[in-house]
């Protein structure tokens, strides 16, 4: 009924009210989504936006594909292929996400006496990442609330595999000696079980199943290198394996504790604006739970080994394992749960190459099980199973929508293909509507994890690099293999991306089309309502490659590990026993930033050692530990101490962790604190006054490197490289 009446014809001014009435109603049942039938009214706005778009399309498709010659109608075709894909995923996105599912949080505390608690195997896959950081991970993981001799931590290292240790390459050998004998030490100290293979074999789900021969626990945690639990974790995830016999997974958000490289380059909005995860983390996994389609996302997550020994392990077709693993388990008729509390603190990628390697490869392999495993043909997948799977990993397609979405203007502008045949009174009447609409489902279903513009931020940084990533594969679907996501990078000046080129070409191309539609403004009258529509698109894409700019300006970092931001009390004492009480500002395994009053006495000074004693709920007591005072400098009417802590004596490296990070308390605090919505208009506002500023620093750096290029060319006698 809603189709037939979708393709009823009718002229701009009928479908002009027609959508305004519609647009009203749509409103008003947005506002009542948030108050006390809030289930029935997001029902319903999703029906009367969906018709909304459906009737744009349908107009789209009966009234406006038509072109003089055949490059404009492939290029007017790519475009209805764009939207008619950009549709389906908001069709998608709003039946996944209709009612997000909320579990209530169980402990061991909660369960009948009788019942046998599971054993645990703890396994921490590693490839190439630092032992210090490592060393947070595995503490972190030994002092989780959960009871003695019923689990065990496994470090999984594959950086130090027999192949390693034998290559041909001396160098390479070497370091594999000195990282397996360094690890096995840093294991030895700590309690926990080292795991080395012979064969680097089908990357971290090789890893991972060969440790699985070599233990025998009723439950696995994968937990990745730099994924550190809190207290709590076991706790609150294996009551789920003990009430339900079916369950194969328990999956956890992954909370970062430090800004993306888009955020830190360009947003500076870490602490004041939703993370670009927790739509995913905080919506999208809470909606496929509600249609037992929650799937394991890699890390961060329990997974019964009795379930994992039916399909052979972590499966390893694709570079995804772990959603390939949830999709064979989901076919056999297990189930999976997903808590939403934050209970694993990461790290995000500190470089954009970092940010666009992790993508690429999250791209790659969902392309994968979509040719590979089809789970849109999956035996044993209910129909709305199959729903979640195909809308996860449909999206994963849009770099062919944005790239087209960018070069369609130009089309027009700088070549004169009519892209888009349609009226100013028709795109008020059909187009605008359909943009509204789309604004308020998002904003309905996101709007507190995701602002405006910013999703569309994200795509453009990775459209370039992702269409090339995702073409492959469907040229060759078992082509790709696995790439390990750099973590903990530091940068000692402010540069420019070795990723940034494209962009500028990007950019270039649309300033030529801004030259372009000035021209045919002037020289084609007759058109010029149309090409002033394009040209504001065109300008809306302008605006977002210089906010992409902005975020190609990788910042200076020499913090190989990030600081937290926190809110929190203690006291400091010296070595006379005089104490002082401060405010906690941030906080790592390894030091803290403090602030006491001015007036405060005693005065603290650089390298003096002092204690510092705290409250940590989840540990249920008070946790002391020394610190040396690095700097001290007087702000808004406090002293600033930067501190680090001193970790000579084991026991205060484990105090170190479990104060930076086992409460998960904090992260749930640090999470709702940003998750709150705003306007598109102060979404537009922001990113005007961000784009402008990096633009000149582009200049600037890049004239920097030209003329250090001139002057050492200079010495040397040989022509300047490119900048």
């Amino acid at each position: 009924m809603l189709v037939a009446v979708a393709f009823l014809p009718m002229d701009a001014s009928a479908q002009t009210f027609a959508a305004v009435v519609l647009l009203a109603l749509l409103w008003i049942c947005r506002v009542a989504a948030d108050g006390e039938h809030q289930n029935t009214f997001r029902l319903l706005v999703l029906v009367i936006g969906g018709f909304i778009t459906l009737r744009y399309l349908a107009w789209r498709g009966t009234y406006t594909i038509h072109a003089a010659d055949t490059l404009s109608l492939i290029a007017v075709l790519l475009l209805f292929g764009a939207e008619i894909y950009s549709s389906a995923i908001h069709f998608l996105g709003g039946l996944v996400n209709v009612t997000p599912l909320r579990r209530p949080l169980l402990s061991l505390a909660l369960m009948p006496r009788d019942m046998s608690i599971p054993t645990v195997d703890v396994m921490i896959p590693s490839y190439n990442e630092d032992p210090e950081l490592l060393e947070v991970t595995l503490r972190a993981a030994r002092m989780m609330n959960y009871p003695q001799g019923r689990f065990r931590v496994h470090l999984l290292d594959d950086g130090g595999t027999d192949d390693k240790i034998s290559h041909p390459n001396p160098d390479v050998a070497a370091k594999a000696r000195e990282r397996r004998t360094e690890l096995k030490a840093l294991c030895a100290r700590l309690g926990v079980n080292y795991i080395a293979r012979a064969h680097n074999e089908r990357a971290k789900a090789g890893n991972i199943n060969h440790a699985l021969q070599l233990t025998n626990a009723d439950l696995v945690v994968i937990l990745d290198a730099d994924h550190v639990p809190t207290v709590e974790f076991l706790d609150r995830t294996v009551p789920w394996f003990m009430r339900h016999d079916d369950v194969f997974l328990v999956q956890t958000p992954h909370f970062m504790v430090n800004p993306d490289p888009i955020d830190r380059n360009l947003l500076h909005s870490f602490s004041r604006m939703p993370s670009e995860n927790d739509m995913f983390y905080r919506v999208v996994q809470r909606g496929l739970d509600f249609w037992g389609a929650s799937f394991f996302c890699g890390s961060a997550a329990v997974l019964r080994r009795r379930h994992l020994d039916e399909v052979g392990g972590l499966c390893g077709d694709t570079i995804t394992e772990d959603a390939e693993t949830a999709l064979a388990l989901h076919s056999k008729g297990y189930r999976s749960i997903y808590i939403d509390r934050p209970m694993v603190a990461g790290l995000a990628p500190e470089t954009f190459t970092g940010f666009v390697t992790q993508r690429m490869r999250w791209a790659q392999g969902m392309t994968q099980i979509l040719l590979i495993k089809r789970p849109f043909m999956a035996p044993g997948l209910n129909a709305f199973q199959r729903i979640g799977y195909l809308s996860s990993i449909l999206f994963w397609l849009f770099p062919f929508a944005r790239v087209i979405f960018l070069t369609a203007p130009l089309a027009y502008l700088i070549f004169g293909m009519e892209v888009y045949h349609a009226s100013i009174a028709q795109i008020i009447a059909y187009t605008l509507p359909h943009v509204i609409a789309t604004y308020i489902i998002a904003d309905l279903l996101f709007g507190r994890t995701r602002w405006p513009l910013i999703s569309e931020l994200y795509e453009v940084m990775q459209c370039l690099f992702s269409l090339v990533a995702v073409f492959k594969v469907i040229i060759n679907p078992r082509a790709p293999s696995f790439v390990v996501t750099p973590k903990g990078a530091t940068l000692e000046s402010t540069t420019v991306s070795p990723l940034a080129w494209p962009f500028y070409v990007l950019f270039a191309l649309i300033l030529v089309g801004c030259a372009g539609g000035l021209y045919r403004w002037e020289a084609y009258p007759l058109t010029r309502d149309m090409t002033t529509v394009v040209m504001l698109w065109n300008l809306f894409n302008l605006v977002t490659v210089l906010a992409a700019l902005g975020a190609l300006l990788e910042r200076q970092q020499r913090r190989a590990t990030p600081r937290i931001p926190v809110s929190e009390t203690g006291v400091l004492r010296d070595a006379h026993g005089r104490t002082s009480s401060c405010t906690i500002e941030d906080l790592s395994a390894s030091g803290a930033g403090l602030a006491i009053a001015d007036e405060t006495e005693p005065v603290f000074h650089g390298g003096e050692r002092l204690t510092l004693s705290t409250f940590s709920p989840a540990m249920g007591r008070t946790l002391e530990l020394p610190v040396v005072v690095r700097s001290a400098e007087s702000l808004g009417g406090r002293v600033m101490l930067g501190t680090q802590f001193d970790l000579t004596e084991p026991h205060h490296g484990d105090e170190a962790v479990a104060l930076s990070y086992g409460d998960s308390a904090r992260w749930l605090f640090f999470q709702e604190r940003r998750s709150r919505p705003i306007p598109f208009a102060k979404a537009l506002g922001i990113m005007l006054r961000l784009v402008w500023k990096p633009l000149f620093m582009h200049v600037a750096v890049l004239s920097r490197r030209l003329g250090e290029g001139f002057t050492a060319s200079a010495r040397s006698g040989r022509a300047p490289a490119p900048p």
